[in-house]
């Protein structure tokens, strides 16, 4: 791999190259963009974050905290990552999902093939809400049916009827009149003319 080189005897990588680094932090996220950022800004910008974005295109506020990150070793995390969003229902209400999950492996069976690690449930949404409601959990803990249909997929409970086997096509027997039920052994017999 060749580097140009510029007037500050820095090395700079070649078009393709460029676009390799460009693509594999496109590929990364937060902390770990980050330190791969401030890498490259070290190595091919002298450690100046205005240099890599002129370079690379990353944002110089991005390298710069990355840079900042490497020489302390202290890594920021984002704040969006501690408050944003709600919580899973399943995190809310754990003594309630355990009674679920309980309620899931209850009614669950394996795929009849064992082709894969989900299980299935002939247990619905609105049938489980109905069972947790009887156990006595209050309407306020439990969540809406499709909200419910969806932390059972997330836990591997998929909501469908289970196929226990699927029964074996009838096959025609063969009659004995039938040219494809004669065993041939031997060499097969001349015919005979009516000359």
């Amino acid at each position: 791999m060749s580097h140009a080189t510029d007037s500050g005897n820095r090395s700079i990588p070649e078009s393709g190259h460029l676009n390799d680094l460009k693509l594999a932090a496109s590929k990364m996220l937060g902390e770990k963009r980050r330190a791969f950022q401030a890498e490259m800004a070290v190595k091919y910008c002298a450690g100046s974050p205005r240099q890599a974005e002129l370079l690379f295109g990353w944002n110089r506020d991005a390298v710069k905290l990355g840079l900042h990150e490497k020489r302390t070793g202290i890594v920021c995390l984002s704040v969006q990552s501690a408050v944003a969003g709600d919580k899973r229902w399943e995190e809310k209400h754990p003594e309630v999902a355990n009674a679920l999950w309980a309620l899931a492996e209850g009614h669950c069976q394996q795929d009849p093939t064992f082709r894969s690690v989900l299980a299935f449930t002939r247990l619905s949404a609105k049938e489980a809400l109905k069972q947790l409601r009887a156990q006595g959990f209050a309407e306020e803990v439990l969540p809406s049916p499709s909200t419910m249909a969806e932390a059972l997929n997330r836990n591997g409970y998929r909501l469908r009827p289970v196929v226990k086997a699927k029964p074996q096509k009838k096959f025609r027997k063969p009659m004995p009149s039938s040219p494809t039920s004669r065993t041939r052994t031997g060499p097969a017999m001349k015919s005979r003319s009516c000359d």
